[in-house]
């Protein structure tokens, strides 16, 4: 397996909107081959739409973006082409019914068929299964996962790989195709610290064998520059001044002369009705938008 090229990626103003609003918006980026980067942000603020859309499995609607040289939204399948995807829950689950060995072969007589070249498909059986079991071992071994060390080898199910293992046999699946981009979805879910600090040293290695890599996490070491999505906070208000604040305690002691009843009753609708509406929608809008996202870019 020869070391890639990593890909380029540039990003400005980058933004995708659904039939219930925004999935992510005003993401910028400017990431050079080679490079790894990070990208946080709250559950349901796009981060995973976000690594689809730049690896052309997504299509954008707002700002643009440039993978390798290819512009997005115009170029998507240039850029699937350069572009795999280790572990995106939803979008590329390992079957759970297959041996690990079952999984490999899958995975590489799928990229043979669908993004291998045409010439590949003409050669004989014999030398096709000797270059597909020496990509399969050379990708295993950049990704770090020694199939003597599972409880029965290859034969052990997927089912019962530890999370981080699972994270290895993704990324050995994904990087059969060389890709120049390699994007994975949350690289630190259920894993302890000593296993988040294996897992980004696996990414660092790929990094530094030329591939660009994307990595949603929940929170990135310190040396990793960091995508981040959702929405900016909203300015707090300003605090008001001095002489528009002097006057509101002057003005309320006036109405203290009035029986008590009538501010108690002026004070009791305004705290009944303007907490509810509030968080009801306001979570539900982001959350679907995200899901119908992803439900489309499964169907596509």
């Amino acid at each position: 397996m020869d070391s890639p090229h990593g890909a380029a990626v540039k990003a400005d103003d980058f933004g995708l909107k659904g039939p219930r609003g925004w999935v992510f918006r005003n993401i910028g980026i400017d990431a050079a081959p080679g490079s790894l980067i990070a990208v946080e942000g709250p559950s349901g603020s796009g981060r995973t739409c976000l690594l689809l859309a730049l690896t052309g499995r997504m299509k954008p609607t707002a700002g643009h973006a440039e993978v390798g040289g290819h512009r997005l939204p115009r170029k998507m399948a240039a850029v699937r082409r350069i572009a795999a995807l280790g572990p995106v829950s939803g979008v590329n689950d390992l079957d759970q019914a297959l041996t690990v060995a079952e999984q490999l072969r899958e995975g590489a007589l799928l990229q043979r068929r669908y993004e291998g070249p045409v010439r590949a498909l003409l050669r004989p059986r014999g030398e096709r299964r000797t270059s597909t079991a020496a990509r399969i071992e050379e990708a295993l071994a950049v990704a770090g996962l020694d199939l003597a060390t599972l409880p029965k080898g290859p034969r052990t199910s997927v089912r019962d790989l530890e999370r981080l293992e699972s994270v290895r046999l993704s990324v050995a699946i994904a990087l059969l195709g060389d890709p120049r981009l390699l994007a994975l979805d949350d690289l630190d879910l259920k894993l302890s610290d000593a296993e988040r600090a294996e897992a980004w040293t696996l990414l660092r290695a790929i990094a530094a064998r030329g591939t660009t890599v994307f990595a949603v996490c929940s929170e990135a070491p310190e040396d990793i520059p960091v995508v981040r999505t959702g929405a900016p906070a909203k300015p707090a208000e300003p605090a008001p001044s001095e002489a528009e604040a002097d006057p509101k305690p002057d003005t309320k002691p006036e109405p203290d002369t009035k029986p008590d009843p009538e501010p108690d009753t002026t004070a009791d609708p305004k705290p009944d009705t303007t907490p509810d509406p509030k968080p009801d929608t306001k979570p539900d809008t982001t959350t679907k938008g995200t899901d119908d996202a992803l439900a489309e870019a499964r169907r596509a």
